[in-house]
């Protein structure tokens, strides 16, 4: 390695540390330089890479016997210099993956017969699950050794274990036999183990492990629907550079080195994150737990250190919801009329739509018993039920019949409805008639929420903006739709906060793979009523610091944008 590459690689670490998956691209780097040559220094004395090829044909009959040896291998073509990726130093030989190395498929056997309990005549076999970045021998199939066709079917020790059937990111993955802790070990015929002549085992496990390897093998699978295989006729005559033996071994020691520097580099990164996630977390609780908002001037005092991290910014988005609901974000006035009045506004409401026959009469809804909510509300709030404040509707039933028709509308699903936004990317239509289109119409401010999604997602909220004129909406979507006095936006923060806060996850039906969020839970879900002037203050200013937030994710997108780019253009110098 010249001293130029040296000192590059020394900005790497420093530049590595700093930008987003800079240590794994580091580590793609070395292992680049490594294949190329560049990674250590070569030495005109060491016998050339040819010499070895001579050792190596010498090696193979004498483990096989110049007659099996002929019978067992198909010649392979001759390397064509327009096949060469890149010029190779002094010394070095591309060659064939197949004339330095046996490469062997694995066993098969009837899914029947294989079993995790050790027993008498059973041998242990890999899978494609123990090929990690180590071999993981902790979960082992056991199988009828009657099965294992061929002595070489025994693992041994430098062993090259390949996955050779698995989807497409995975197949090609390698790990090497370090050590064989069961006595005697076989492998499945999805993975294949390549066992090197004379070279060194750890170098062509670094080739492998190559983005241009991985992706050369990746590139050459054949693909099913589900799997992605490697074959013997892609791997054998797949190009390797080969150096001479000692400098393998030098560049296996330097590799260990500089992957040692990652591990370190990794481990400060995490403890770094870790430390300010938890000085982050801190303030949050304060922030949360002081009624006079004390907290605010040192997150104010910290941002450099605070937000670097988009973590922390969706931590402190929920934090501002939460203070938001709780009627702490923005000071109260005694002057406002209570929200006890705005109910009796809302039920006056209420009986007028059902004299028009707009809504039916509502049921009877329980008082909220005091165990029922987590936290206090100022004065002049009241704690409701959701059913109290707006009406909430099902969507209609999708079947094949409404695909065509006179009426066809523009509808809403699940798919279109994302936490605090309308995706338009994919707008169905069916056909509703005139009498459903007054039913199931969307009025600009109705919330929407997902009735039915995974735990996490369901009940995510977004408010409809007229985004499609005379939209409807299908029954994997609720619609809220505020009485009067209640501001849809101030219900939209309530209702994100009942996502991030896991309220809607507790009020959940749960099937086997599907969280549904009935009009029948969300009626009574409580819900903090404030006065009306103070939804209209508060919606303001979450708008504020929600902004303030969207500069955050900006500029820390603009600096690790900053970082990649400094880090790309100091590796395409290597």
């Amino acid at each position: 390695m010249t001293d130029a590459t040296r000192n590059l690689l020394e900005q790497h670490f420093d530049t590595a540390f700093a930008a987003p998956d800079g240590v794994a691209k580091l580590r793609e780097l070395i292992l680049t330089l490594a294949m190329q040559g560049k990674l250590v220094e070569q030495n005109p004395n060491e016998p050339p890479a040819s010499e070895l090829l001579k050792e190596i044909e010498k090696e193979k009959v004498s483990r096989e016997g110049a007659k099996a040896r002929r019978g067992k291998e198909k010649k392979l073509p001759p390397i064509k210099p327009e096949e060469m990726p890149y010029e190779l130093p002094q010394g070095w030989e591309w060659v064939r993956l197949g004339e330095v190395t046996n490469i062997i498929r694995g066993i098969t056997f009837p899914a029947s017969e294989k079993t995790r309990e050790p027993a008498p005549n059973r041998i242990a076999c890999l899978r494609t699950t123990n090929v990690q970045n180590n071999i993981e021998w902790d979960d082992l199939l056991y199988i009828d050794s009657k099965y294992m066709k061929k002595d070489e079917q025994v693992i041994e020790k430098n062993d090259i274990v390949m996955s050779m059937a698995n989807s497409r990111e995975l197949v090609g993955k390698v790990a090497i036999i370090n050590e064989i802790p069961i006595e005697s070990s076989t492998f499945g015929g999805f993975l294949g183990v390549i066992r090197t002549y004379l070279i060194d085992a750890r170098y062509l496990l670094s080739i492998l492990r190559t983005t241009y390897s991985r992706k050369s093998l990746i590139d050459s699978a054949s693909q099913t629907t589900n799997i992605a295989n490697i074959s013997l006729g892609k791997l054998n005559p797949f190009l390797i550079p080969l150096p001479p033996i000692p400098e393998q071994h030098r560049i296996v020691a330097r590799i260990d080195q500089l992957m040692t520097r990652c591990d370190e580099l990794e481990k400060l990164r995490k403890e770094r994150e870790e430390k300010r996630l938890a000085v982050h977390a801190a303030a949050i609780k304060q922030l949360l737990d002081a009624p006079d908002g004390s907290a605010w001037e040192f997150i104010e005092q910290h941002f450099g250190e605070l937000y670097t991290v988009k973590e922390n910014v969706a931590e402190l988005r929920k934090a501002i919801l939460q203070l938001a609901v709780m009627g702490r974000l923005v000071p109260q006035d005694p002057n406002d009329p209570p929200a006890s009045e705005l109910l009796k506004e809302i039920e006056a409401e209420k009986q007028r739509l059902v004299k028009a026959g707009k809504i039916k009469q509502p049921k009877p809804l329980p008082p909220i018993k005091p165990e029922e909510v987590s936290f206090g509300l100022p004065r002049g709030w009241e704690w409701v039920r959701t059913g109290e404040v707006g009406e909430i509707k099902l969507g209609r039933q999708r079947s094949p019949k409404d695909h065509t028709g006179p009426y066809m509308t523009p509808y809403l699903r699940v798919a279109n409805v994302h936490d605090n936004r309308i995706d338009l990317s994919d707008v169905k239509e069916m056909n509703f008639t005139p009498e459903e289109q007054e039913v199931f119409r969307l009025d600009f401010g109705d919330i929407l929420l997902n009735e039915g999604q995974s735990k996490e997602l369901v009940g995510r909220p977004a408010k409809y903006r007229n985004e499609v004129p005379g939209a409807c909406f299908q029954n994997t979507l609720l619609r809220f739709r505020a009485y009067g006095g209640v501001s849809p936006d101030y219900a939209l923060l309530y209702f994100r906060h009942c996502l991030y806060s896991g309220r809607f996850q507790r009020a959940v039906k749960q099937t086997t793979n599907m969280a549904h969020l009935s009009a029948g839970r969300l009626i009574p879900i409580e819900f903090p009523l404030p006065p009306t002037k103070q939804q209209e203050c508060i919606v303001i200013k979450v708008d504020q610091l929600m902004s303030l937030c969207d500069t955050l994710d900006h500029q820390i997108d603009a600096v690790t944008s900053k970082q990649t780019k400094l880090l790309n253009a100091v590796m395409a110098q290597a």
